[in-house]
């Protein structure tokens, strides 16, 4: 959110330039002048607003990197197939712009840009699609849901995890990546002993890379189970959160037939899916940023709680 008001101080700066240009009018030049102080009372408002957020524990995150995750839900094999295609739609969403991003395991992509997680925490959530499917063949339309897990990148001095809770797994990868990953067990399977947690991570061809990735995915979901225990804390995050995965749990419906998205939050529509999932979301995560954003600064931040368990230490943003 953050990045939407720097955009707004940078027009306004942009406008102050312009104006200058009028200062050499004799007869503009007092107009001028009151129009570039009240460019500048609305910059010095907007940084300030930025200054406060900073105290922000949700907002102190905004600037990590993002591990996106997209499971299917209800729908059987047609969630599958949604799943699929909402984890490439943000795929090549983050080549259109430039974001690196890569693939961690099956469904998870690691997305690393200026102020990735508060670009991307509000696409958190139950995504439903409405369409005939292929294998449908009396035409009958169906409801299917995925959902989407937008997590910051923690490191070890913001969430420590004891060591004696992990249990550690090498295995061999099943992907396409030559010899040394499919021969050798370079794969990782990490598991949270006291909640259970198990995470993989086999992108690269080393081992010790492999599970500092599944640390770092281990110590993110960890994150968000503190985050539903802070509902009060990190006010703004709360109707993100991911439920079961049910159909009435939804923040975006994809509507084949009448090739129309809808976001629910915002009660707003787009048109032209596949210009959508082929990556064409900026104006979509931007409206919705921005409604966010001024929820989130009606609610109250409050009952700090305690950790997941004694041998994880969380840092206190």
């Amino acid at each position: 959110m953050a990045d939407y008001r720097r955009t707004q101080i940078q027009e306004l700066e942009k406008k102050i330039e312009e104006t200058k240009h009028l200062l050499t009018d004799p007869e503009l030049k007092e107009e001028a002048q009151k129009e570039i102080q009240l460019l500048q009372s609305q910059i010095d408002e907007i940084s300030k607003t930025i200054e406060e957020d900073k105290k922000n524990p949700e907002e102190s995150l905004d600037e990590r990197d993002v591990i996106l995750e997209v499971k299917g839900a209800t729908g059987g094999e047609e969630a599958k197939i949604w799943k699929n295609e909402l984890l490439n739609m943000y795929y090549k969403f983050c080549q259109k712009k430039g974001f690196s991003a890569e693939k961690i395991d099956e469904n998870v992509i690691k997305i690393s840009t200026t102020n990735a997680f508060g670009f991307f925490k509000y696409e958190a959530g139950v995504h439903r699609i409405q369409r005939v499917p292929a294998t449908e063949k009396r035409g009958r339309i169906h409801t299917s849901t995925a959902t989407v897990s937008v997590l910051p990148e923690l490191g070890d001095i913001d969430l420590h995890i004891s060591p004696d809770d992990i249990g550690f797994e090498a295995f061999r990868s099943g992907g396409h990546g030559g010899q040394n990953v499919n021969k050798v067990s370079t794969a990782v399977r990490l598991t949270h002993k006291p909640t259970g947690i198990v995470v993989t991570a086999q992108s690269e061809r080393q081992q010790a890379q492999n599970r500092e990735i599944a640390m770092e995915m281990l110590r993110s979901k960890l994150w968000e189970i503190e985050v539903e225990k802070r509902q009060n804390q990190i006010g703004s995050l709360r109707s993100t959160q991911v439920g079961r995965g049910m159909r009435a749990e939804k923040i975006r419906t994809y509507n084949f037939p009448q090739d129309r998205l809808t976001d629910h939050r915002i009660n707003k529509s787009w048109h032209n899916l596949e210009s959508i999932l082929g990556g064409d979301l900026e104006d979509i995560v931007s409206c919705v940023s921005k409604f966010e954003y001024q929820n989130s600064k009606s609610e109250t931040n409050s009952n700090d709680q305690s950790p997941i368990q004694s041998g994880t230490k969380f840092k206190t943003f």
